[in-house]
């Protein structure tokens, strides 16, 4: 993950790197923002994910994770990783946050 100035969260635009590993997001004055798709595996937020941690089963690392799927639903973004998961919607404010990881 790498971080060049901070990412303004009403516009920006996305884009899955060619080896599916990272998410790349540029905002309209140029800023760029990379995150790893392991790191957004690990930071999501749905109610899975949550019950997971709670309960002491959610994984450490997800070696070899994908994005195999972006869809941006306005607000923020729906990805879907090559494990299967596809509950998690990252609110731009939330992805934004990410870049502290």
């Amino acid at each position: 993950m790498s971080m060049t100035t901070p990412i303004a969260t009403e516009s920006f635009t996305c884009a899955v790197s060619p080896d599916l590993a990272s998410l790349s997001m540029t905002a309209a004055n140029g800023a760029c923002v990379t995150l790893t798709a392991e790191t957004l595996r690990l930071f999501c937020k749905c109610a899975h994910c949550i019950r997971a941690r709670f309960d002491e089963r959610f994984p450490e690392r997800f070696p070899g994770i994908a994005i195999v799927e972006v869809a941006d639903l306005g607000y923020g973004l729906n990805i879907c990783f090559s494990d299967g998961h596809n509950r998690g919607i990252y609110p731009k404010s939330y992805l934004a946050s990410l870049t502290d990881h």
